[in-house]
């Protein structure tokens, strides 16, 4: 599929709002490419390439709305959904939460867009997987992992005026490796939107490493301890914690930013003093598009926790009316400062402690305090006069990131990863963190 300009953008999209006859229309247009290459047990199994495009249209008279999608531009089609969606609008009870279209947008580009990446062909990913496998059938180890690249390009328009257009690339590989036997397992994930910033054997080499040392793991007593958690392990615990800055369900009495007898926590230090975290839409590591693609609002720098406290909430455009705030649309990436220390400094400087290399089948307990369960994973160690001593077996955890952001010890140098559960572009360091609470041990490797 060809990724559009945005001038071929714009004359799509300008053709829908032509078209229809409601009291006002917004387009979104979206396109990507994706290749792949997945590989298991030492062979690539599949490689592919897929392509799609979409083209939604959401249309209103008065609060009235309707919304209708379709993956052909021609004329005919682009008639047929404009019209599908006044159709739904008309058979729409009215919305009482209605917002009327934004009206034109100045949106200030982001660096999402990578040549290198883009360009990215077979034979570069065939590269990646065939040095996993190879060094793991050289060191009697199995391997298996996914690596996928990504050409993409958004645009949005509305009948009041406004249009945005922006290209983007992105890269994620994820690789475990396994000892033959099945006792050593180790876990490695990269992402990046520039190609430049990746390199498939430093990645693989790491998996290799934590298999090759994660054998023979001995049984460590559940309790609480001083642990080191690399970004892997972190950022699908601070990700279930972030979503929960919206300052409706805060207001409302449904987050952990709840006061009670109502309201919310901005601005009460709720955290270590160490903790910054911001959304920044042009950091060069982690650039996100210039618009929250929810409510088309630009995005811009935000700071979300200062020195510890709750600088910011997500105010949606009816919330921020209804409460008299300013409207702040989703983050898109979430950046935390760190320091320049690498994890091996982090260990050295531990006298007891767990290294963790990655949580697992995280699930939410209690969304009033943010408690969560999982379990450590792929690559987990006893820590003893700054050195790893020995592997440890894997254990269930159950802790809070609210709890986890006010026990820090020392934070690391940030490094690029996406969340999986978040699916925020992420700047996360390593964090040494006192008083963890491992609940029980898991026999999982």
């Amino acid at each position: 599929m060809k990724i559009l300009t945005q001038e071929e953008s714009r004359r799509v999209t300008d053709r829908v709002l032509a078209i229809s006859g409601a009291d006002e229309c917004t387009v979104t247009l979206t396109g990507s490419r994706t290749g792949n290459i997945r590989f298991a047990r030492n062979n690539v199994s599949t490689a592919g390439l897929v392509e799609d495009a979409q083209l939604s249209v959401t249309v209103a008279f008065g609060k009235r709305q309707g919304t209708a999608t379709i993956n052909e531009f021609d004329d005919k089609s682009l008639e047929k959904v404009v019209r599908r969606a006044e159709d739904l609008a008309r058979l729409a009870p009215e919305n009482p939460e209605f917002m009327a279209a934004l009206g034109k947008q100045a949106y200030k580009p982001s660096a999402t867009f990578s040549a290198k990446t883009a360009a990215i062909d077979p034979e570069y990913r065939a590269d990646a997987a065939a040095y996993a496998i190879e060094a793991s059938r050289k060191r009697q180890l199995v391997c298996a992992g996914f690596f996928t690249d990504t050409t993409a390009f958004e645009a949005i328009a509305n009948s009041n005026g406004l249009f945005g257009h922006q290209q983007r690339t992105s890269l994620d590989y994820t690789c475990t490796v396994r000892t033959a036997d099945g006792r050593g397992s180790g876990w490695v994930k990269r992402s990046a939107g520039d190609s430049a910033l990746f390199d498939p054997v430093e990645a693989s080499d790491v998996a290799i490493e934590k298999a090759l040392r994660s054998v023979d793991a001995r049984a460590l007593e559940p309790g609480r301890y001083t642990v080191i958690l690399e970004p892997a392990a972190t950022s699908d615990l601070l990700g279930y914690m972030l979503s929960g800055f919206d300052a409706r369900n805060a207001d409302e009495g449904r987050s952990f930013l709840s006061k009670k007898g109502g309201g919310n926590r901005l601005g009460e230090k709720l955290f270590d003093q160490q903790v910054n975290i911001w959304s920044d839409p042009w950091d060069k590591d982690v650039a996100v598009l210039p618009w929250d693609s929810g409510t088309m609002l630009p995005r811009e720098r935000n700071a979300i926790i200062k020195d510890g406290r709750v600088a910011s909430l997500d105010y949606s455009r009816f919330w921020a009316q209804k409460m008299k705030a300013r409207p702040i649309g989703s983050p898109g990436n979430i950046i935390m400062a760190g320091t320049g220390k690498s994890t091996a400094e982090l260990i050295a400087n531990t006298k007891k402690g767990v290294l963790v290399t990655r949580t697992w089948y995280i699930r939410m307990v209690d969304p009033q305090s943010v408690l969560l369960t999982g379990l450590t994973r792929d690559g987990t160690f006893y820590i003893e006069n700054g050195k790893i001593k020995h592997p440890i077996k894997n254990f269930r955890f159950n802790e809070s990131p609210v709890t986890l952001l006010n026990n820090i010890d020392e934070i690391g140098k940030p490094q690029i990863i996406a969340g999986s559960e978040s699916q925020y572009a992420m700047l996360i360091p390593p964090m040494k963190v006192r008083d963890f609470n491992f609940t029980s041990l898991s026999d999982a490797v």
